[in-house]
């Protein structure tokens, strides 16, 4: 990694309200478990106040996902979350979900967001503390 940091982990436990007629999480799920592990992320690592009083807001405006292996009732999953790449506008967050203490992969997913200014009412640059704030997170290493 190119910051000391190990990715933000969060887990999750496959219930039966996951799942779809074919016993297996269904493809929409994954979207919660990502968002649920991405604001565990960011109360972690991140500044909630500085954004808030900044009047700033995250936006997702891509999400790629690949799914690798169905998830199914009573299994435990863990959500690897770290940043990816910070771009001038936007910056991407890499997601890996496994089986719980294993190296068996669910899923991963590249998300990319922009910051949102509801001052200015449009995306803003990622450049000074702003861009520092990114900076601080952990990040995934090249693979």
């Amino acid at each position: 990694m190119s910051n000391a940091q190990a990715p933000h982990l969060t887990d999750i436990k496959v219930r039966g309200y996951h799942l779809d007629l074919y016993g297996h999480v269904n493809n929409a799920r994954y979207l919660e478990f990502l968002e649920e592990a991405r604001w565990g992320f960011t109360e972690a690592h991140g500044s909630i106040d500085y954004f808030t009083k900044a009047g700033l807001a995250f936006v997702i405006v891509n999400i790629n996902i690949d799914y690798r292996r169905a998830a199914l009732m009573g299994e435990e999953l863990s959500i690897a979350t770290a940043m990816q790449k910070i771009g001038s506008r936007s910056a991407v967050i890499h997601q890996r979900v496994t089986l719980k203490g294993t190296d068996t992969v669910v899923a991963e997913a590249d998300v990319t967001f922009v910051i949102y200014s509801a001052k200015q009412g449009s995306a803003i640059a990622l450049d000074g503390e702003l861009r520092q704030q990114f900076e601080r997170l952990p990040h995934w290493s090249a693979e």
